[in-house]
């Protein structure tokens, strides 16, 4: 059995050497806002944990998370199914019982940005929570201390932000401002894995903080994501509420590690009930599965990699549109090193050229384009008629909203691909119009 397994793998490895793509013709191969990078070692370690038929979360997942936390630095690293999971077991975790008059109760605020996606800001609204919308900068696409800080009224109880494309908000002062306030902090990760603010990673600064792993993402588990904290009394609560809510921590397949199985009693259930079905919170079930993980171990290794490519290529196109009229390009947050998720290029109100017309003339030379995620959330049809509170005037969120967009710079972009992108827009923007 052995032997047909390894040659069933050489002939994977075989499979991805012949299916490599060609070279890139300009105007004809698209230049992708975003993907992922897979290896052939990636192929194989997919095909060999369907082989083992791996199908639900076991050894895979658990090493993950243990270097998940390990690369953080951090003591716990919970799996999910996606990024957004993560987000709303980050945000349910802090309404849970047993964090008794810290937990957030219906009608409590929580402050966020308007232009972001949604899912930083749907799990404050479905816990029956008021998110409080602050504005942003250009440039940088993220909020200040001083608009966090103006947001803060007498229900505000904690923080929900993303690191904008990748691009660190000044996480080190929030954290400082959450802490004298008494407010709890979330550090929205998904698109920044791998950036530094002051030298040190996002995502290691809040109470919890979480990631995601879809293709687009940094590193992939096909669809996935997890959730970081120091805390253990908030990681024992993300992972039952993960985990349907259950009380246990036992591993699926596993029995009584507490050694207290039928030796319990809780609520008003008879004493010695069965410790695996008992039911501590109002959960979910969001775990991800070991073919997932699997995938993420061997991506794992590549992120010191994959943020080299990230950052080059966003300093090849800084350099390569440097002075050029009409557009508001991108830049770090002071203090920071980010590893960038896209290139954000905003179309300056008095252009004489609407932010669509070099949007289809980048679309038509095959250099994909993507909107800086919803721009102003405030205005968008599902969030009509729902309870939220809007701290100052959001007027930057409008402009990303109308002329705001990005272009790639993920790994599997080459220099040449940069170039096109480069020399696309500037072909545009100097056009007389």
């Amino acid at each position: 059995m052995g032997n047909d397994k390894t040659a069933i793998l050489d002939l994977v490895r075989e499979y991805h050497r012949n299916n490599e793509s060609s070279g890139f013709v300009p105007g004809v191969t698209p230049v992708l806002a975003s993907g992922a990078v897979l290896s052939e070692d990636d192929r194989v370690a997919l095909v060999e944990a369907a082989l083992d038929l791996r199908i639900a979360a076991g050894p895979s997942s658990r090493r993950l998370e243990r270097a998940l936390a390990k690369y953080f630095g951090l003591r716990k690293a919970h799996l999910t199914n996606s990024g957004s999971s993560a987000n709303l077991l980050a945000l349910s975790s802090l309404t849970s019982p047993q964090l008794e008059d810290a937990r957030l109760v219906p009608g409590d605020e929580v402050i966020t940005v308007a232009a972001g996606f949604p899912t930083t800001v749907n799990p404050i609204l479905q816990n029956g929570l008021v998110p409080v919308f602050v504005d942003i900068e250009l440039g940088t696409y993220n909020a200040t201390v001083e608009r966090v800080e103006q947001a803060i009224g007498p229900r505000t109880r904690a923080i929900m932000m993303a690191h904008a494309l990748g691009n660190p908000f000044p996480v080190a002062e929030i954290a400082q401002l959450a802490e004298e306030r008494g407010l709890f902090l979330i550090e929205d990760n998904c698109d920044a894995l791998g950036s530094l603010y002051q030298g040190r990673l996002t995502g290691t600064f809040g109470d919890l903080a979480t990631e995601s792993f879809y293709p687009a993402h940094h590193i992939t588990t096909g669809e996935g994501g997890c959730v970081l904290t120091d805390n253990l009394v908030l990681a024992r609560i993300v992972e039952s509420m993960r985990d349907w809510g259950r009380d246990c921590w036992c591993e699926p397949g596993e029995d009584n590690r507490c050694f207290k199985r039928f030796e319990q009693q809780m609520g008003s259930l008879p004493y010695g009930y069965d410790h695996k079905y008992i039911f501590s919170h109002v959960g979910y079930n969001l775990k991800s599965t070991d073919i997932q993980a699997a995938l993420g171990l061997q991506q794992l290794n590549r992120i010191d990699e994959f943020g080299e490519a990230r950052r080059r290529n966003w300093r090849r196109l800084r350099e390569g549109m440097d002075g050029l009229p009409h557009l508001i390009l991108p830049e770090a947050t002071p203090g920071s090193d980010p590893s960038w998720f896209g290139f954000a290029l905003t179309v300056h109100p008095d252009a004489p050229f609407a932010p669509g017309a070099l949007i289809d003339h980048l679309e038509c030379s095959r250099v994909a384009t993507r909107r800086l995620f919803a721009g102003n959330l405030t205005r968008h049809p599902a969030y009509e008629g729902r309870g939220f509170r809007v701290s100052g005037p959001l007027s930057n969120s409008d402009i990303t909203t109308e002329r705001t967009f990005w272009i790639g710079v993920y790994p599997g972009l080459t220099d040449e691909m940069i170039d096109h992108s480069i020399a696309t827009v500037i072909e545009f923007v100097t056009l007389p119009h």
